[in-house]
C-alpha cells in the first residue's frame, strides 16, 4: 500500500512540474513575442489617418510619407494637372507625430500591456493628428506661373463683319480664381482620401470693340455705298464721353480743325426749340405747344418763324438763336434769316467752318452748322435732361431746367418718318432726332440731314450725319445709306452676348 501511494505522489509531482514549465515556456515565449511587439506602435494606433499598428518607427514614417507624398489632382476644364506636394514645400512634422505616437503606447507600463495582451484585450483606436505645413506664397506662385498662364483662355473681343453694319459676337474668356483655389488645394494636402480638385474658374467677358472699330465700319460702309460727295458723321457716347467725328470728301478724309460747314436745313430747328424754351418760363400755352409740335414733328416752316417771333423777338428772332448757339460755344451754327419766302437775310455770318477754301458744301447763307456742332448741341439737351447738368444750365442759369430740356427730347421724339436714323433701329427704339433736306428749284436735292439721340438697351448715344452732293443726292440710295450707318451704331451698342 506504501509503495503505491508513493508512486502516484511522484506521478502527481512530476505532472505538476510538468505543467508549470510548460506554464514558464509558453509565458517566457509570450513575453518574448509581446516584447518584440512592444517596441512597436499600438495595434490600433493611426497617424494623420493612416493606420501605423506594429510598425516600426521607420516603417511609420516611411508610410506615411507614401500616402501623403500622392500627387494631388487638379482639373481645369478638360485638363487634369498633377500637383506634387513637394512642389509648394508640403512637409510632415514626423517628429512632432512619432513623439505624440511614442507618449501614446508608453501610456500603458510593459507589464499591463503584458497582461493585456496575455488577455487579448485591444487598446482603443487612437489617431494622432495630422502635423504639416506648406508654403501659400510657394502655392500662389505656382498657380500663377504654371496654372493660369498656361490654362487661362483670353476672352475675343466682338469684331465688325466685312461688308454688313454687324458685328460678330466675341468669345467668353477663363481665368483660374487663385484666391478660391487656394484653400481648395490646401484642404486637398492635408487630406488622406480627397486629393483632387476642381479648381475654380472665372469666366471673363470680351472686351467691348472700340470706337475706332465703329470708326472703320462707318468708313466702310459709306465706301461700299458708292457715295462720292461730301458726309460729315458724328457719334457722342453719352456714358464715357468717347467720340469720332470725321468728313469724307469722294471718300477721302478731310482734315479738321477747322470743321466743314453745311447746310443746316430743318436740323437748325433744335437751336430754335432751345431759345423758345430759355425764353418762355413756365408760360407754355397751348399755341406754343402746338407750333412746337408742328415745328418738330412735322417740320412746318411757319411754325418755326410764329415761335421765334412771338416767343423771341418779332424782329431779330434768328439773330437771337445765333446768339444762344454762340454763348454755348457753336461758332459756326447760326440762323440769318426766317423761313417764308422771300425773308431778308438778316446778317452775313463768316464762320472758321464756311471759310475754308479747300472744301465747301455751297451751305445756305441763312443757316449753316457743323455735324460735330449739331451733336453737342444734342449732347447738352440729354445732360440737362437727365444729370441736371451740362453746357445748357451752366449758360442758361434758371433759364432752362431740367424738365424743359426733358419737354425737348419728347418733342424731338415726336419726329417719326421711319427713314434716315429712325430707319435703322429696331421698332420702338426712341429716337429724339430731327432731320432734313433740301430741294432747288429743280426738285434736286443737294443736302440731306439728320442729328439724333437715341436710346438703347446697350447705351444711349448722339448721331449726326449731314450729306451734300454738287450734282444731286438721289434720295433712296442716301436713305438707305443713313439707315446702314446708323443700324452699324446701334449694332455697336447692343453687340449679343457670347
Amino acid at each position: 500500500m506504501r509503495s503505491r501511494s508513493k508512486g502516484s505522489f511522484s506521478f502527481l509531482r512530476w505532472g505538476s512540474l510538468l505543467f508549470l514549465l510548460l506554464a514558464v515556456v509558453v509565458t517566457v515565449l509570450q513575453l518574448v513575442r509581446f516584447s518584440r511587439l512592444w517596441i512597436n506602435f499600438p495595434t490600433n494606433l493611426s497617424m494623420a489617418g493612416v493606420p501605423i499598428g506594429q510598425l516600426s518607427r521607420q516603417a511609420a514614417v516611411e508610410r506615411l510619407l507614401t500616402v501623403y507624398s500622392e500627387p494631388v489632382e487638379l482639373t481645369y476644364n478638360e485638363s487634369v494637372i498633377q500637383l506634387e506636394p513637394n512642389t509648394v514645400g508640403f512637409t510632415l512634422d514626423n517628429e512632432a507625430m512619432l513623439a505624440a505616437a511614442e507618449q501614446q503606447r508608453t501610456r500603458t507600463s510593459f507589464w499591463q500591456g503584458f497582461w493585456n495582451y496575455l488577455w487579448n484585450r485591444q487598446s482603443s483606436a487612437t489617431n494622432i493628428p495630422l502635423r504639416a505645413s506648406y508654403s501659400e506664397d510657394r502655392l500662389r506662385a505656382y498657380l500663377e506661373s504654371e496654372i493660369s498662364s498656361r490654362y487661362d483662355q483670353l476672352p475675343t473681343s466682338a469684331v465688325p463683319v466685312v461688308g454688313t453694319t454687324n458685328f460678330q459676337a466675341g468669345n467668353t474668356g477663363s481665368q483660374l480664381d487663385v484666391d478660391r483655389a487656394i484653400p481648395l488645394i490646401e484642404s486637398a494636402l492635408f487630406s488622406l482620401s480627397q486629393r483632387s480638385v476642381v479648381l475654380p474658374i472665372k469666366r471673363t467677358n470680351p472686351s467691348h470693340p472700340t470706337m475706332q472699330n465703329l470708326e472703320v465700319l462707318l468708313k466702310q460702309t459709306i465706301d461700299l455705298s458708292g457715295f462720292d460727295g461730301i458726309i460729315g458723321v458724328d457719334v457722342e457716347d453719352l456714358q464715357n464721353g468717347e467720340s469720332i467725328s470725321f468728313i469724307l470728301n469722294g471718300g477721302e478724309q478731310v482734315a479738321t480743325p477747322p470743321d466743314v460747314a453745311f447746310t443746316a436745313s430743318s436740323t437748325i430747328k433744335i437751336p430754335i426749340m432751345i431759345s423758345v424754351f430759355r425764353r418762355i418760363g413756365d408760360s407754355l400755352d397751348a399755341e406754343t405747344t402746338k407750333n412746337l409740335e408742328d415745328m418738330i414733328a412735322k417740320s412746318i416752316n411757319p411754325a418755326s418763324d410764329w415761335l421765334m417771333q412771338n416767343k423771341i423777338d418779332r424782329n431779330q428772332g434768328p439773330l437771337l438763336v445765333t446768339d444762344d448757339m454762340q454763348t454755348l460755344g457753336l461758332v459756326n451754327t447760326f440762323l440769318g434769316g426766317y423761313f417764308y419766302a422771300g425773308a431778308p437775310l438778316l446778317q452775313q455770318f463768316q464762320t472758321p467752318a464756311n471759310q475754308r477754301t479747300d472744301i465747301s458744301t455751297d451751305p445756305d447763307p441763312y443757316s449753316q452748322t457743323t455735324p460735330s456742332e449739331m451733336a453737342l448741341l444734342l449732347k447738352d439737351i440729354y445732360q440737362c435732361a437727365n444729370q441736371n447738368g451740362g453746357s445748357l444750365i451752366a449758360a442758361f442759369p434758371g433759364e432752362i431746367t431740367q424738365a424743359e430740356c426733358q419737354s425737348m427730347i419728347n418733342y424731338l421724339v415726336q419726329d417719326r418718318i421711319a427713314l434716315l436714323i429712325q430707319a435703322g433701329v429696331p421698332d420702338g427704339t426712341n429716337v429724339a432726332h430731327k432731320h432734313g433736306w433740301v430741294t432747288d428749284l429743280y426738285g434736286v436735292i443737294h443736302d440731306m440731314s439728320d442729328a439724333a439721340i437715341v436710346f438703347t438697351p446697350g447705351g444711349d448715344y448722339t448721331f449726326t450725319v449731314y450729306m451734300y452732293h454738287p450734282v444731286q443726292i438721289v434720295f433712296d440710295p442716301a436713305n438707305q445709306l443713313v439707315k446702314d450707318l446708323s443700324q452699324a451704331i446701334y449694332n455697336y451698342y447692343n453687340i449679343p452676348s457670347p
